[in-house]
Parts: C-alpha cells; structure tokens; sequence
C-alpha cells in the first residue's frame, strides 16, 4: 500500500495545521520531528520519515548523534542534519544560561515593583515573595483571588512553596480595592497567622505590603511584623 503523504492527510491533521490551530504542546513526538524535516523522501511522506527515525533512535539518542551520524539517516541529509543539530545546540545554550541577575529585594520600594501589577485590580489579590538568605528574589508567586479570609489565606500551601523554592525568607504583599490602604481586623490575623507559622517552619516573615492605587502600608515600617 502506497505511504500517504502529508499533502493527502486531512488538513486539520498536518503537524503546521496541528501545531496553529492546538498548540505545539499537543502535537506527537513524530509531528515536532516532522515539521523540523519539512520535507519527506520519494514514497515516504516526511511524517512517515519522522516516525521511522524515532523507531530506530529514541528522543534523547537523537540529540546524541553527530553530523554524520544524522545525515547518513534515509530522509534527514546534510540540510536537516544541520538544523537538527542547531535546534539541540541551541536548547542545551538556553537551559544552561541564568539570563538575569535576581532581584535584590530590601525596601518597600523593592516590594512595590514586583507587584505594582497589584494597586489597579479590582478584587483582592495576595502574592508571596520568596526570598533566599541573600534577600535576592528566587520566586514570586500569586496565591490567591478574592475576598481574604484566615480560611483561604491559609500557612500550607504559602509555606509549602517556600520549602519546595528553599527560600529564606518570605514577604506578603496584597492589594485594597477600596484604596484604604490601613490592615483591616481580618488583615492583622491573617498576618499574625502567618508569621507564627512561619516561625515553626524557621523561614522568616520580614514585611507584609498593603497596595492601593495611590498608597502602601508596611507592616514592618509600623511596627507589627
């Protein structure tokens, strides 16, 4: 039976198609090869080519193999063999490089420009900043949306995320829709919550901001951390 080839398959099933209309996240491991081929080899669509190769060579053999190795594959050549190659070289520079330095984060002013995003929402919104022993910032994290209460603000999963980032220290930050930027009740407990939880775990509180669109209240620069 003659090899279909990707001319013939149904046009929402060709892995460019595929990759535009779902997301290159859903396409196979043969459909991501098979768009780096672009191009098959007579009576074999590039599809096919794609998932011959990988029957022969797993994913991680495949960025192993060496310009000659590639281009004596039926379906691959020099072309292809370079590009291969180029893609791999290119991946393994970009998971090897820390592009930025981490943020220093000492001041409320530091505070407010990892979530200034915060001061024009209109709910509430809570971010935990995750410190390291350096006070640079390793992680920052959005925990949760909506009307703050001790039952959604809740130790575990802030506390459980500093211990997966191997933070230091933490800082919370939240913003107020009303612009009162002053702690209400229910602010002050959540806090006292938190602080005590993080004295048990060892990893230091050292400020909670509050954000409005025009004004920031410090726990720590009014005396309550």
């Amino acid at each position: 039976m003659e090899k279909q080839t990707i001319k013939q398959l149904p046009k929402v099933d060709r892995p460019r198609e595929k990759l535009i209309s779902k997301g290159v996240q859903n396409l196979k491991d043969a459909e991501l090869l098979a768009i780096l081929l672009n191009t098959g080899v007579e009576g074999e669509s590039v599809l096919a080519v794609a998932e011959r190769i990988l029957k022969q060579y797993s994913k991680r053999e495949i960025l192993k193999l060496n310009f000659k190795e590639l281009s004596n594959i039926k379906g691959v050549g020099q072309a292809k063999a370079c590009l291969l190659l180029a893609c791999a070289e290119f991946i393994k520079r970009a998971l090897e490089v820390k592009e930025e330095i981490a943020p220093i984060i000492k001041t409320v002013d530091d505070v407010i420009a990892q979530a200034i995003y915060m001061k024009d929402k209109q709910r509430e919104h809570f971010m935990v900043l995750y410190l390291n022993a350096r006070n640079e910032l390793i992680f920052k994290k959005p925990m949760f949306v909506g009307t703050l209460n001790a039952n959604i603000v809740h130790p575990r999963e802030i506390f459980g995320e500093a211990i997966k980032q191997n933070a230091a220290f933490v800082i919370f930050c939240h913003n107020h829709p009303s612009g009162n930027p002053q702690p209400s009740q229910v602010d002050l407990e959540i806090n006292k919550r938190l602080v005590e939880a993080g004295k048990i775990m060892g990893i230091e509180a050292l400020d909670h901001i509050i954000i409005t669109k025009t004004k920031v209240f410090s726990f720590k620069e009014s005396g309550l951390m």
